[in-house]
């Protein structure tokens, strides 16, 4: 087994590796600007700015990444913004 430390170039390739996705939060007619800036603050952990620059991309543009990561971080996530209503996505 190697004890070799890592270079910087290592870990910049490694971290290269790690797959990022994203929650993608689509329109819809149904929920207010207030219950989407709400649910991303609380699901997304945005502040009250980037969730309203979302609803707002969203509302104009149809759609809007609202978070990425891996996986396993985003689909609680994903979850929380579907259970209050939201039509959302991990891409």
């Amino acid at each position: 087994m190697s004890t070799q430390k890592k270079t910087s170039e290592d870990l910049l390739l490694e971290e290269e590796v790690v797959k990022h996705n994203e929650i993608v939060l689509y329109n819809d007619d149904v929920n207010t600007f207030d219950h989407v800036i709400d649910t991303l603050i609380y699901a997304c952990e945005h502040t009250p700015e980037q969730a309203e620059q979302c609803s707002i991309i969203v509302h104009y543009k149809g759609k809007c990444t609202v978070k990425t990561g891996v996986y396993d971080e985003l689909e609680p996530r994903c979850s929380m913004l579907l259970d209050a209503g939201l039509s959302a996505e991990i891409i």
